[in-house]
């Protein structure tokens, strides 16, 4: 069986990445297709495969804005040429999916989300790119709906849907009309420890981008004057730090085994931002810490309340300060908790995959046989 894999950028490592490493992990053989790629800001094995770039990839430059190529993309993405594989595998929350592939070939997508910029948050997209320029913005949007009809109409190319979240699940089904198995994706357990030492410091892993909401805990913290460490970088840091007060702390991009140890001692991980599912409290709990989450999206999938964490209901000050307030009344056990995040651990997920793609492959080629003659 000779598979392709599929992603829509490769500009730098993310929650995204870490399930492309788990394919690669599965078929070390396979070609990445993607539209761009810093290979020096992946991780192994990612940075040392065999990636295939468009033409919209520089040499020799670093690509520091891939957004900024956006209208370009769905083209870039159907030049591929897909015609030599069996199977094509595309890890999507843009435009992966719309490789064009043979009737004979198989096209298995794993979404982690419909284009939230064309659906959703468009007017958010809309309003942050041009402002209040009414030309501009009718422009943009014109753009935005010629994006929806390229998006839906590409859905069709797919096969099958995988979806990381029931949440995700019910996007696609909204979106593009399509049914689709949820596989949550993976927490690499083996790489987090519980630790017997129990620091006073909160923490947040994340990108520092407005929808993470991570204004929202810098605020509150200035507030309750508790200890929180920031780990992340990204386009809001001088924003974020310019709000906050001598008690929280800013490291930016951080090692693995950074983020390990400061995950191992914190008191609890928040999480204030709504994500299609979000990895990052997934790690905090394979390190035996509770988690504090906006009640929305993927942490419903991912923390049990009062079990492994606390949430809440509304991405407001108040609500998020009661929250912390309710969190210190409350015990939490390191070994369940951490229990619970090794039912998402990736050997689990990497077997879910490959037996997904094994049995659709065999009806895929029962329903489809080359030869035009149907093997049932």
């Amino acid at each position: 069986m000779r598979l392709a894999l599929v992603h829509d950028w490769l500009p730098f490592m993310g929650g995204a990445e870490r399930v492309l490493t788990n394919f690669l992990e599965l078929y070390p053989d396979s070609p990445i297709y993607t539209i761009l790629c810093n290979k020096g800001k992946l991780d192994p094995p990612l940075r040392d495969a065999n990636i295939i770039t468009s033409s919209l990839q520089k040499k020799n430059k670093e690509i520091k804005n891939h957004r900024k190529l956006f209208p370009f993309m769905p083209t870039a993405i159907e030049s591929f040429n897909l015609n030599n594989y069996d199977v094509v595998l595309s890890s999507s929350s843009s435009v992966a999916k719309g490789v064009i592939t043979k009737p004979e070939t198989l096209h298995i997508c794993y979404c982690h989300s419909p284009m939230r910029y064309a659906w959703e948050f468009s007017h958010e997209y809309a309003g942050k790119m041009v402002g209040r320029s009414k030309l501009l913005n009718k422009i943009l949007n014109y753009f935005l709906s010629a994006m929806r009809v390229w998006d839906n109409a590409s859905a069709d190319r797919v096969d099958y849907f995988i979806a990381n979240s029931q949440n995700v699940a019910r996007r696609i089904k909204k979106h593009y009309r399509r049914d689709s198995i949820v596989i949550h994706p993976p927490v690499r357990c083996s790489l987090f420890n519980i630790s017997n030492i129990d620091e006073e410091y909160f923490l947040v892993v994340s990108r520092l981008q407005e929808y993470k909401r991570i204004d929202l805990a810098v605020k509150v913290f200035n507030t309750l004057g508790l200890p929180l460490v920031v780990i992340g970088d990204g386009p809001d840091r001088e924003k974020l730090q310019s709000m906050a007060k001598d008690n929280i702390k800013f490291l930016g991009r951080a090692s693995d085994e950074v983020i390990k140890e400061y995950y191992a001692k914190c008191r609890a991980f928040i999480f204030p931002g709504e994500e299609d599912f979000g990895i990052t409290p997934l790690e905090a709990m394979a390190s035996g810490r509770p988690v504090i989450a906006y009640g929305k999206g993927g942490a419903l999938e991912t923390v049990v309340n009062g079990r492994t964490g606390v949430f809440f209901e509304d991405q407001t000050e108040e609500s998020l300060k009661n929250a912390l307030i309710q969190f210190e009344k409350m015990k939490f056990d390191k070994n369940e908790i951490r229990k619970h995040a090794e039912s998402f651990d990736e050997e689990i997920f990497k077997k879910k995959i490959e037996n997904f793609i094994e049995n659709k492959y065999k009806e895929f080629n029962a329903i489809n046989p080359v030869n035009g003659v149907n093997n049932n």
